[in-house]
This record gives structure tokens, C-alpha cells and sequence, in this order.
């Protein structure tokens, strides 16, 4: 293993592994044991505000969903759906604001990605696959001048890696994936899958889950959070899609839907 790799391997580690259990994974809660747990921390809007040059990233986040018409309100509702499972999960308030800002930010590296490439009907041949492939790495290096958004720097680059490392860009495996990028992953496929595409219908819930748990079986996806996201699709992740309707796809998104998880991010609202 390269330095780079091992660096970000030891750094995607060292933050979670107090939530590990003995057999080396996030130990996951019961539905009873989520509906006894207090509410979840308030969330702070200043936490979510932007300054001038993240207003800049997130628009051309946003300007990326806008190329395709089949994309609409992804960003949203990955966004929402990602801090809802990761509060049902028990996640920090750091780490919540880092899977809402994630589920916009994800693909903004698609932004130097060619029409050509994106849109194409048929397969991709090797170049363009790589091309393709590359929106990781692009959309890393658009964020990391900054700061504030270096938490979410995990979720962009490796939000396509696989549970057995088939995946890209650095072939991570298991544990090594950072945890919220393994968490926004889950919400991204189950999204991706029920909503329509140029290359297919949105499919029912049902078979979107079924997807997820054979991606999982082939060894692609984390056993263990695809499993809990299975327990609480119906209670948690059903009602949380019910709070993102806003037609609007403008930056003032985000405060609309910022005020719909305020409100969402409780045992009341999840379990009414």
C-alpha cells in the first residue's frame, strides 16, 4: 500500500473505531433501541451555512444535476436520506453535516465530465470509462482548498468503492472505506434505483432493496449498514423522501430542506 492510501486508510479508521465492535464492525441498533434513544442533537444552521466560495462549489454541484433531467432533487434527497440514516446509526453531529453536504457535493467532480461521456446511451469504452471514473478525483481536488469542507472530502473521493475493493478510485476495501462514504453510498444506490433514468424506469422499493441486497451478497456493499438501511427503509428512509418535494433546485434548497430535517431528526417525527 502506497503512503497516500495508507494515510487516508488510517485516517478513515482512526474516527470510528470506538463504535466498532469486537468482530470489527459498527454495531447496529434494533428499532426498539433506536425509538428509546433521545432525540437527535439539534442541528445548527450556522453548521450548514456557506460562505462565498462554497456558495460557488454548491452551485456548480447543482449545475451538474440540472445537465441531466433524469437527476432532479437527487442532491436533495441524498442529502436528507444520508443524515437520516446516519442519525438513525447514531452518527455524530459532525459526521451528519458532513453526509448533508456530501449528498450534494458527491458528484460535483461530474462537472468537467464531457456531455459525450455522461449522456452516452450505449456502454462506455475503456477511455471513456476512465474518464468517467475520474469525477472522484476531480471533485476532491475542486473541494480541498477549503477547510470547512474537508470533512466531506472522504464522501466525494470514495463514495464508489466496493466492500471487496473492486471499487475506484484507490481499490479500498472493508473498513478501509470511510465510514460516511459507505453511508451515503447505500442512500445513493437506493435513490439511483427508484428514480427514473435514461436508461430505465424508477423501480418500486421492493425491488430497489432486493438490488441492494444482491450488490451486497456479490460482495460490493457494507453488510452491516446495508442491513440496518433494510430494518429501517420503511420507518426512517420512506418518510424522510416524503419531506423533499421542493420543486425549486435553487441554493435556497438547502434551507428549506435544512428546516425539514430539523424537524425530521426526531424520535417523534420518525416514529409518528
Amino acid at each position: 500500500m502506497d503512503r497516500k492510501k495508507e494515510k487516508r486508510v488510517n485516517k478513515s479508521r482512526n474516527g470510528y473505531q470506538s463504535r466498532l465492535t469486537t468482530a470489527g464492525r459498527p454495531p447496529v441498533p434494533s428499532l426498539l433501541e433506536i425509538a428509546n434513544t433521545p432525540p437527535a442533537p439539534e442541528l445548527n444552521a450556522e453548521e450548514f451555512s456557506l460562505d462565498q466560495t462554497e456558495e460557488i462549489v454548491f452551485a456548480l454541484a447543482l449545475a451538474v444535476e440540472q445537465r441531466d433531467r433524469h437527476t432532479g432533487g437527487h442532491c436533495e434527497r441524498l442529502a436528507f436520506i444520508s443524515a437520516a440514516l446516519g442519525a438513525a446509526m447514531g452518527l455524530s453531529r459532525a459526521e451528519l453535516v458532513a453526509l448533508y453536504r456530501g449528498g450534494f457535493l458527491h458528484d460535483v467532480g461530474k462537472v468537467g465530465i464531457p456531455d459525450s461521456i455522461l449522456f452516452k446511451p450505449g456502454k462506455l469504452n475503456p477511455e471513456e470509462w476512465d474518464t468517467m471514473r475520474s469525477h472522484t478525483t476531480r471533485g476532491e481536488e475542486i473541494c480541498r482548498h477549503m477547510k470547512s469542507l474537508s470533512p466531506v472530502l472522504p464522501i466525494i473521493r470514495h463514495h464508489h468503492e466496493r466492500w471487496d475493493g473492486t471499487g475506484y478510485p484507490d481499490g479500498l476495501k472493508g473498513e478501509e472505506i470511510p465510514l460516511v462514504a459507505r453511508v451515503l453510498q447505500i442512500a445513493d444506490i437506493y435513490d439511483a434505483l427508484t428514480s427514473p433514468r435514461s436508461y430505465k424506469p424508477a423501480y418500486q422499493p421492493e425491488h430497489a432493496l432486493w438490488i441492494l441486497q444482491e450488490e451486497t451478497d456479490r460482495g460490493w456493499r457494507d453488510p452491516e449498514i446495508v442491513r440496518f438501511f433494510l430494518k429501517v427503509q420503511k420507518d426512517i428512509i420512506a418518510k424522510a423522501i416524503d419531506y423533499t418535494s421542493a420543486p425549486d433546485r435553487s441554493l435556497d434548497i438547502m434551507r428549506v430542506s435544512l428546516a425539514n430535517l430539523q424537524n425530521f431528526l426526531t424520535v417523534d417525527s420518525m416514529f409518528a
